[in-house]
């Protein structure tokens, strides 16, 4: 089995500037960092709206898992973390969008602050690629 680091990064400057990856491949595991709620201009996508914020983080994990040569149906694992743990219903409706079939375990929790005080959340993506038909 081919062991290679691989890391995946999508433009964002705080990569360098932090020294992360957007997601980080060994093996058949990918990890997606903590991803928040950003557009391609580098704003906050849906000031307010949790749900549009989690279908962004979800759509920026996606495309990192794709990258990385899986997909949202090799998620085992995802994180959520919200400002307001009074949104885990409205946040987990827009995670069942994405891994509805692969029914990943979750983890919810409640956070004080994000780096960015428009961000209501972010997210947190592992995957284990298996092999396919």
């Amino acid at each position: 089995m081919d062991m290679t680091r691989r890391h995946v990064f999508n433009g964002n400057p705080m990569e360098e500037i932090a020294g992360f990856s957007r997601a980080v491949r060994v093996g058949p595991w990918v990890s997606v960092g903590g991803t928040a709620p950003v557009g391609p201009d580098g704003k906050t996508v849906g000031v307010g709206d949790v749900a549009a914020q989690t279908r962004r983080c979800y759509e920026i994990a996606e495309a990192a898992l794709k990258v990385a040569g899986a997909s949202m149906a090799d998620v085992v694992r995802t994180r959520l973390l919200l400002v307001d743990i009074a949104d885990w219903k409205t946040a987990t409706m827009v995670r069942r969008e994405f891994c509805g079939e692969a029914k990943p375990v979750e983890t919810i929790m409640a956070v004080s602050a994000f780096v960015n005080p428009e961000w209501l959340v972010e997210i947190e993506v592992d995957a284990l690629i298996a092999d396919r038909p």
